[in-house]
């Protein structure tokens, strides 16, 4: 498995440096987590290698606090400005009881996997990467009981998809979850801040 890069700020150097690859980023396990049951949202940025990398984006908060996020004002992020995902991820990146991670895919990365001999679409290559970020922050510990993603595809097929590979947790696949949801907008902005090029 992939080691993420823990990091307090957003580095894309590690990234840019090989852009043939994907990289993984972290925040910190955030104060307030440790090992209490958390709530978690995914969503992307960038589906299509001909408008730079994409980006899986990850946010988890104990579910007793999920409530808070509602007064943070986070949005799907192509509703936002920059400069408010900007001001809205250095507030998540600051707080004691959320955490994110994401996943980014260059382009080069996508164009070769779905070149090779065997079937490999973009939905496939998304929801690996879902799949991944779940498994890197149980692995480092995160307790996920509940999480709620947005679509890529068919959002029953999807469900099931993650139903079976993580039996014990609650898990809802939404189209337009990042705007439902404000777990999942919180994943949208760090998603859309990671996709940045410089």
């Amino acid at each position: 498995m992939q080691k993420c890069n823990e990091m307090a700020a957003l580095d894309l150097t590690s990234f840019w440096e090989n852009v043939d690859t994907k990289c993984t980023l972290c925040s910190r396990i955030p104060a307030d987590v440790g090992s209490r049951e958390c709530v978690l949202g995914i969503d992307e940025a960038g589906r299509g290698p001909v408008l730079g990398p994409m980006v899986y984006g990850a946010c988890y908060c104990p579910s007793n606090l999920k409530d808070k996020l509602k007064n943070m004002g986070f949005a799907d992020s192509k509703t936002l400005t920059e400069a408010t995902r900007e001001k809205h991820f250095q507030g998540i990146n600051s707080s004691s009881y959320i955490g994110w991670i994401v996943e980014i895919l260059s382009p080069n990365y996508i164009s070769n996997l779905m070149l090779r001999k065997s079937k490999y679409n973009l939905n496939s290559i998304s929801h690996d990467s879902a799949v991944g970020l779940i498994e890197k922050l149980t692995t480092n510990g995160i307790n996920i009981v509940e999480i709620y993603v947005d679509t890529v595809g068919d959002p029953a097929k999807y469900e099931v998809l993650l139903s079976s590979k993580f039996p014990h947790m609650k898990i809802t696949v939404s189209a337009k979850a990042d705007s439902l949801y404000p777990i999942v907008s919180s994943a949208s902005i760090c998603a859309k801040v990671s996709k940045r090029t410089d």
